[in-house]
């Protein structure tokens, strides 16, 4: 049985195909013409960007983010629920600042107008995103540890 997939299942393999489009497109024009699109390096990590946050939450989601698993199957069940329960709180705690620290950074760059070095857009359009992934990082990882809570 495949897992359901989630919005940000989509939304990372659609920055995945956008990625690999425009860096081969970049390539081959630069192979043929000795010419490079300006524009692909800028757009190239922000769709880097995008599709880690949603692989992040799309990870958050299913429990599988990256952690020791030694410390965490070893011992009775109740410490093992302990410290599954501690992980995603903090994995939620920690996204819910860095959705704060990032929203003032994407209001500095809307506030005082800061473009974009290569393409000269706005810098918003690209670190806007980042607040509002990071706040359904931890919108998932809670959702994981209240779905545990209620399995007792």
């Amino acid at each position: 049985m495949s897992p359901r997939r989630t919005p940000e299942d989509w939304i990372a393999a659609a920055s995945m195909a956008a990625l690999c489009l425009i860096t081969m497109g970049n390539v081959a024009v630069r192979y043929l013409t000795d010419r490079s699109f300006a524009w692909t390096e800028e757009f190239s990590v922000f769709l880097l960007v995008l599709m880690t946050m949603a692989g992040a939450s799309a990870a958050a989601l299913r429990d599988t983010h990256i952690r020791i698993e030694f410390f965490l199957k070893s011992g009775s069940e109740a410490r093992q629920r302990l410290l599954a329960l501690f992980c995603a709180a903090l994995a939620a705690a920690f996204f819910a600042v860095l959705a704060v620290l990032t929203g003032r950074m994407a209001w500095d760059d809307f506030r005082y107008g800061e473009t974009s070095m290569g393409l000269g857009v706005p810098r918003w359009l690209y670190t806007a995103w980042v607040p509002a992934l990071c706040a359904v990082i931890a919108l998932r990882a809670l959702s994981v540890s209240l779905a545990r809570l209620r399995r007792r």
